[in-house]
């Protein structure tokens, strides 16, 4: 196993950590911004604060990269030596970037792909990356990385707090979350994916504040199912930032048994069906 060459893509919606993407010498496929007056590149050359600026004047659109970008990658991959490739993308469901990376790995010939479609998003998503990289560190064989990947599907999950679902609603992933009850009543929803990789509400609670104190009693309800676990807590908009440092603290009093946590902001491409205000906590359970 130590001889075989494996390599990495992911997407920029997985919001991989940066010291993961270094550690793992990860590729990125990055999510397009659309604005009327021209197209960005997730994090790239546009930034989150940038883009919820932005937001009073025009909700842009996302869209995946074009299959020759991703083709491209993959034979840049190839050309470096690597014989196989760990592709992990957001869910299917919220996305198209999963189908297209399948479309192109099967036009490169010579190099073995295996394509995760986590059921997830963000640093949901992300967590599977993590989870990649320590099996191939680890010495695994490739039929057991695959199977363990697939099997541990289910092992990871977000749940998240918006302050409004307008952004949501607008950019057409609201999927199994109304919107009509929760505007009406002042319900906040925890927000997850479920077993097809759509957003469904969790729960409910009146008020942002009881709302955010569900999100954190649902991950840790998630968490406590594991004896270790890796946990990320991530957020869009300084305002939230205040918010998502104490989150952070007392996610790490509430779970003592914390392999690694990871605290970042949501990429702007996810920010765009989001808005500022997310506060969003993933949990990957982990083997005794």
């Amino acid at each position: 196993m130590k001889n075989e060459k494996i390599a990495f893509l992911v997407d920029s919606g997985s919001d991989v950590p940066q010291n993961i993407l270094e550690q793992g010498n990860m590729k990125v496929i990055p999510l397009k911004i659309i604005y009327k007056d021209g197209e960005y590149t997730d994090k790239v050359d546009i930034q989150p604060e940038e883009l919820y600026d932005r937001l009073k004047e025009e909700i842009p659109k996302t869209s995946l990269p074009d299959g020759e970008t991703i083709k491209n990658m993959l034979n840049e991959i190839k050309a470096e030596g690597y014989t196989k490739v760990i592709a992990i993308t957001i869910s299917s469901g919220l996305s198209g970037t999963n189908n297209m990376v399948r479309l192109m790995a099967e036009e490169v010939e010579d190099l073995d792909v295996f394509v995760l479609d986590t059921k997830n998003v963000g640093i949901g998503s992300g967590l599977h990356a993590v989870q990649a990289l320590s099996y191939v560190e680890a010495g695994m064989d490739w039929e057991t990385i695959k199977q363990k990947l697939q099997d541990g599907i289910e092992k990871i999950k977000i749940h998240f707090y918006v302050d409004t679902l307008e952004y949501l609603q607008k950019g057409g992933r609201i999927g199994l979350v109304s919107s009509l009850v929760g505007n009406l009543l002042n319900l906040k929803p925890v927000i997850s994916c479920n077993d097809d990789g759509i957003y469904y509400t969790v729960t409910k609670a009146r008020g942002s504040k009881k709302g955010i104190q569900k999100t954190i009693d649902c991950s840790i309800e998630f968490a406590n199912k594991a004896k270790k676990y890796d946990v990320a807590v991530c957020y869009a908009g300084t305002e939230t930032k205040k918010i998502i440092d104490t989150i952070a603290e007392t996610m790490k009093e509430m779970l003592p048994n914390i392999r690694d946590f990871y605290y970042d902001t949501i990429s702007p491409a996810l920010g765009v069906h989001t808005g500022p205000g997310l506060i969003g906590i993933a949990i990957s359970q982990l083997e005794d």
